[in-house]
């Protein structure tokens, strides 16, 4: 599978619907993609929770930091809409899977560019959860003009 053939008012109800994101992969490096796709996320009104074991229990974008899905998911349980994901491809089924055990409201799974698992995104769409593969909502936001 391919990724999911998604039209622009796809992407726009998704994007609409979200509140609460969770990146994983999150960098406090300023000059990595993660920590600018969070930051202008964030600018935009989302709530965004940063997931990364190396920094968890820091604070950034006024969230405090969480080692893993599951620690976020003990936590704030259905809070979450989104998991974008900023892993190498091979890595992003673990992601999915430990979303799909620890978020029960997740409504959607977001790969970034080059972020490409079709077994995973057919786990998640067969869960109910819509995917986005081998995209940036930072990318997407200003070209469809949200």
């Amino acid at each position: 599978m391919a990724a999911p053939d998604l039209s622009d008012d796809d992407i726009r109800r998704i994007l609409a619907r979200t509140r609460t994101i969770a990146v994983v992969g999150w960098s406090p490096k300023p000059d990595r993609p993660s920590h600018r796709v969070a930051a202008f996320l964030k600018a935009k009104g989302f709530r965004v929770i940063p997931v990364n074991p190396g920094q968890a229990g820091q604070e950034a974008l006024g969230e405090v930091v969480r080692a893993s899905l599951e620690a976020l998911g003990a936590e704030i349980g259905g809070e979450v809409d989104m998991v974008d994901i900023f892993r190498r491809s091979e890595e992003a089924g673990a992601v999915v899977d430990e979303a799909l055990a620890h978020l029960p409201g997740v409504k959607t799974v977001w790969m970034q560019l080059g972020v490409v698992d079709a077994a995973a995104a057919a786990r998640a769409q067969a869960a109910g959860v819509e995917v986005v593969m081998d995209r940036c909502p930072a990318i997407e936001m200003p070209r469809l003009g949200m």
